[in-house]
């Protein structure tokens, strides 16, 4: 265990697949120690132990389901007894699409447990030691669909607080060497778009322009938060995207062909 008390230490949510578990792999790769957190034990156990053999680096594992208050207890506890914690990323979430009124209730509290109360109560839990050190950082997995209405109305807004959490709580923490980030992808290659909540989308459908690896979120996210950059966007036509969305007039001229397109829905329903 005194091998790795020089290491830094990273805490990931979601590290089971996609954007997690790149995240991971370069971590790994930087000498970071890591704890993976996720609920398939199997996927979780297979990366711990390939990161250990390629990198020498320590790989904890916890099997944790983001819905249930015991497991972000757990979570809490378990971070609360790190000796250092230099980096947690909140990058648990899924995706779904449906009508507001259409889809289940439960669903939609389960998208507000897993994308901002879990992020809320972790950073609360990792924040204490990492002022006392006075370093560390946040990252935030959101989307860009927190910065631009679209899609799904719970996952935009879901995501779209986790990027003024990121925000506010960076110019709280402004005075501190702890840097906070919202990672804002676009259309990322992952089995994000193969659960059975987003059922029947293709990805044909989608240009491969607006399509990014999770090798380079993951790289300019951690390049970003080397930076002190509060949001970062990934992929240049995200990023043009983005910057559009969030200023006023396009912003406005947004909203109404969505506001046309979901008044079409419902009419034809």
């Amino acid at each position: 265990m005194d091998n790795y008390k020089d290491n830094k230490k990273a805490f990931i949510t979601g590290a089971s697949s996609g954007i997690g578990a790149e995240f991971a792999r370069q971590l790994a790769s930087h000498g970071y120690d890591l704890t993976l957190v996720a609920r398939r034990k199997e996927r979780l156990d297979n990366l711990a132990g390939e990161l250990q053999q390629k990198y020498a680096v320590r790989a904890d594992v916890l099997v944790a389901d983001l819905t249930r208050d015991e497991d972000l207890q757990r979570l809490e506890n378990h971070i609360n007894q790190l000796e250092i914690l230099d980096l947690l990323i909140n990058n648990a979430g899924f995706g779904m699409h449906g009508k507001f009124t259409e889809l289940d209730i439960s669903k939609h509290i389960t998208m507000i447990q897993v994308h901002d109360i879990a992020s809320v109560r972790l950073s609360w839990a990792a924040l204490p030691g990492m002022l006392a050190r006075n370093q560390g950082g946040i990252i935030n997995v959101s989307s860009i669909s927190g910065l631009v209405p679209i899609g799904n109305i719970t996952y935009g807004t879901t995501k779209a607080f986790q990027v003024v959490f990121s925000e506010t709580l960076q110019l709280e923490l402004s005075v501190t060497g702890i840097h906070i980030q919202a990672l804002c992808p676009g259309y990322t290659y992952t089995e994000f778009h193969d659960r059975q909540d987003l059922e029947g989308f293709q990805r044909s459908r989608i240009p491969k322009a607006l399509w990014t690896s999770t090798e380079q979120v993951v790289s300019e996210s951690l390049t970003g938060l080397k930076k002190g950059k509060v949001i970062v966007v990934p992929g240049r036509l995200n990023r043009i995207f983005a910057s559009l969305g969030r200023r006023s007039i396009f912003a406005n001229l947004l909203r109404s062909v969505v506001v046309r397109v979901r008044s079409k829905r419902y009419d034809r329903s």
